[in-house]
């Protein structure tokens, strides 16, 4: 009994260690962009090493575009970012880019 409350004391602790070790950036759009230009510069910054895009959500609300594209970049140099940064900017329709850390998130 003890030896397994101590397993999953230490498989909860490598996940928290994972999720703390997450980096991600946001990217958010203006308030006209459609879901076909959204596509389009997710597809325009694919080619970025250590850089992926998160599944856009499924139902397809001004809102939840607005609130844009989440790219994880857990794996991702400075310089990736930097790439992605530099592709996002391109497109008129970026209203925001905001590196982010599991620190960031209060959870």
């Amino acid at each position: 009994m003890l030896i397994a409350a101590a397993l999953l004391g230490v498989a909860g602790c490598s996940k928290m260690d994972a999720s703390l070790g997450q980096q991600w950036v946001d990217v958010t759009f203006k308030s006209s962009t459609s879901l076909q230009t959204i596509k389009h510069i997710r597809a325009a910054c694919s080619h970025i090493p250590n850089v992926t895009a998160d599944a856009l959500p499924k139902q397809h609300t001004v809102i939840n575009l607005m609130a844009g594209v989440r790219y994880d970049t857990t794996q991702a140099s400075v310089a990736n970012i930097a790439q992605l940064q530099e592709c996002l900017q391109k497109f008129g329709a970026v209203q925001g880019f905001t590196p982010e850390d599991a620190s960031d998130s209060g959870g």
